[in-house]
């Protein structure tokens, strides 16, 4: 049993106004030891939510980036390992037993795929790449890639094969607000990075114009949205809307010129 990992875990959640999710992260992680919750100033009902959950531990610190928020909880964190999750992210049942079942091995991380909700209604597929959740902390460390994240593990990253659930059910206006925010910081981003460094989803998106129209069809046909009914044409819309906004960002700076 000593070579268990879960025991030796600590689960790392940011959050800022995160009440429309919070407690369906947190229920299913009573069989971690400690969760260290890194609030960035929430003003609704997070921080009562979080005092309801006895392995719980809020810290403070005001918002920069996504990176640094996780390089400043991993500074707080004293297990071998981390599980790092969004606020709207919820382990599915047979991840939460595949992750109580790990043992100590050579890989120094795990990487999830995800199964996409809209208001608890799942989608055939989504855009949203697996992501390495589970991870040795000190092989680990973040940097910023564009308004997101990404975690650095050094070493082999092996992969979960149960799925995350991501379905975030804050307000669609406040959705429609970060987004805003997102598309001005993905412009800097885009227009920053040597064209060699970009992948080739990046590239399309800095000529702006192709990638609203390749993300409504391969959203809606090729990921199979269309056969998600009205949470499989909102997820487009929303893909769409956000495809958009950074492609107008990108537009407007070159006017601006």
């Amino acid at each position: 049993m000593s070579d268990l990992i879960a025991p030796r875990t600590t689960v790392l959640v940011l959050s800022f106004n995160e009440a429309p999710n919070l407690a369906r992260c947190l229920d299913r992680l009573g069989w971690a030891p400690r969760i260290l919750l890194v609030d960035s100033g929430s003003t609704d009902e997070t921080l009562e939510i979080a005092g309801r959950y006895a392995n719980v531990e809020v810290v403070h610190r005001p918002f920069d980036s996504f990176a640094g928020q996780c390089n400043f909880g991993l500074g707080l964190v004293d297990t071998p390992w981390v599980l790092s999750l969004d606020a709207d992210y919820e382990l599915s049942e047979d991840l939460a037993r595949e992750i109580q079942s790990l043992r100590e091995g050579t890989a120094q991380g795990y990487s999830a795929a995800f199964i996409y909700r809209i208001h608890g209604r799942p989608l055939r597929g989504t855009l949203y790449p697996p992501r390495t959740v589970l991870y040795r902390r000190q092989a680990a460390r973040y940097r910023d890639e564009g308004h997101g994240h990404r975690v650095t593990v050094a070493g082999e990253v092996g992969t979960l094969a149960a799925p995350l659930y991501h379905d975030d059910r804050k307000p669609l206006l406040r959705w429609v607000d970060s987004q805003k925010r997102y598309a001005q910081i993905e412009a800097d981003h885009l227009l920053a990075s040597p064209k060699e460094d970009l992948s080739r989803v990046d590239r399309l998106r800095l000529q702006a114009w192709p990638a609203p129209l390749l993300v409504f069809f391969y959203t809606l046909f090729r990921k199979g949205a269309v056969l998600d009914g009205w949470a499989g044409w909102y997820y487009t819309l929303q893909r769409v809307i956000a495809e958009c906004l950074i492609a107008l960002a990108l537009i407007d700076r070159r006017l601006a010129k």
